[in-house]
C-alpha cells in the first residue's frame, strides 16, 4: 500500500492543530460540530450537484482507493511479460492457455486471452486502448467530484461565517457573548479553506496520479500481449518494455534482468 496520501493528509492536520496550541489556542475551539457540517455537507452536495448521481454514490470507494491504493512497480510487470513472452516462443502461443489462469493483473490477462483466441493484432490494439480510454474517463470524472469540492468548499465557508456574523448583529445586547460568537463565525472559513487545501484537492490530484500511474501500466500491458502474440524475440521484449519505464525504473529492470542471467 503506497501511503502518501495518509501521510500527507494526517500530518498536515496534525501540523495545523500543532500551530494552534502553540499560538496558545485549544483544539477544541476550532472542532465546531455545526461549522464542520456545513462546510464538509454542504461541499459534498454542491459536488453532487455538479456532476451525476453515480459519482456521488461511488464517492466512498474512490476516497479509499485515494488513501489505499497499491502501487505495484512496473518492473515486475514486465519481468512477467517476458516470462510469458519465453514461454510463448517455446511452446507456441496456445500454450499460455493455462498460464493465462495465474495471471494476476485483469487487464494483462485479458489482453492474453483475447491473444490467445485467436483476435486480429489491429482489433487487439484497438479494443484495449477501447478499454484504457474508457478507464481514463472514468477516473476523470470520480476525481473531479473531489476538485469541484475542494472549489466549493472555501465558499461555503464564508457562507457559514457570514451566518455566524449574522447571529452576532442579532445578539449585540449580550457583549460578553459576541467575542466568542465572532470566532465561532470564523471557524467555518477556516475548516472551508482547510478542507480543500489539505483534503479534497489533495485527493483529487492523488487519483489523477494513480489514473496516469495505471493507465501507463496498460499501455505496457498491450505492447506486450501485441509482442507476445507476434512471437517476437523475448530479448526484444524486455528490451521494448523497459524503453517505456522512467529511468529510474528502467535501470532496476535491466538489473534485475542482468542478476537473473548471472544466476
Amino acid at each position: 500500500m503506497d501511503i502518501s496520501t495518509i501521510v500527507g493528509v494526517v500530518v498536515g492536520l496534525i501540523i495545523i492543530f500543532t500551530v494552534q496550541i502553540l499560538e496558545g489556542g485549544s483544539p477544541a475551539s476550532i472542532i465546531l460540530i455545526p461549522s464542520m457540517l456545513l462546510v464538509f455537507g454542504g461541499a459534498f452536495m454542491a459536488g453532487m450537484a455538479g456532476g451525476v448521481l453515480k459519482d456521488a454514490t461511488g464517492a466512498g470507494k474512490t476516497l479509499q482507493k485515494a488513501f489505499l491504493a497499491k502501487v505495484t512497480p512496473p518492473t515486475k510487470l514486465v519481468e512477467e511479460v517476458v516470462k510469458l513472452a519465453e514461454r510463448a516462443r517455446r511452446e507456441g502461443l496456445l500454450a499460455l492457455e493455462d498460464a493465462v489462469k495465474t495471471v494476476e493483473h485483469p487487464f494483462l490477462k485479458r489482453g492474453l486471452q483475447l491473444a490467445i483466441d485467436g483476435t486480429d493484432p489491429d482489433e487487439l490494439h484497438d479494443i484495449l486502448h477501447a478499454e484504457i480510454a474508457a478507464k481514463k474517463k472514468a477516473d476523470k470524472a470520480s476525481a473531479k467530484l473531489f476538485e469541484n469540492m475542494g472549489g466549493y468548499a472555501p465558499t461555503i465557508g464564508i457562507i457559514g461565517t457570514v451566518m455566524g456574523l449574522v447571529h452576532v448583529l442579532e445578539n449585540l445586547n449580550k457583549p460578553e457573548s459576541l467575542g466568542h460568537s465572532i470566532s465561532a463565525a470564523f471557524v467555518a472559513t477556516l475548516w472551508g479553506v482547510l478542507s480543500a487545501n489539505v483534503i479534497w484537492l489533495p485527493v483529487a490530484a492523488r487519483l489523477n496520479r494513480l489514473s496516469a500511474v495505471e493507465a501507463e501500466e496498460m499501455e505496457l500491458v498491450v505492447d506486450g500481449v501485441l509482442a507476445i502474440q507476434a512471437g517476437s524475440n523475448p530479448r526484444l521484449v524486455a528490451q521494448k518494455l523497459r524503453s517505456l519505464l522512467p529511468p529510474d525504473e528502467a535501470k532496476k529492470a535491466e538489473a534485475a534482468a542482468n542478476t537473473k542471467k548471472a544466476a
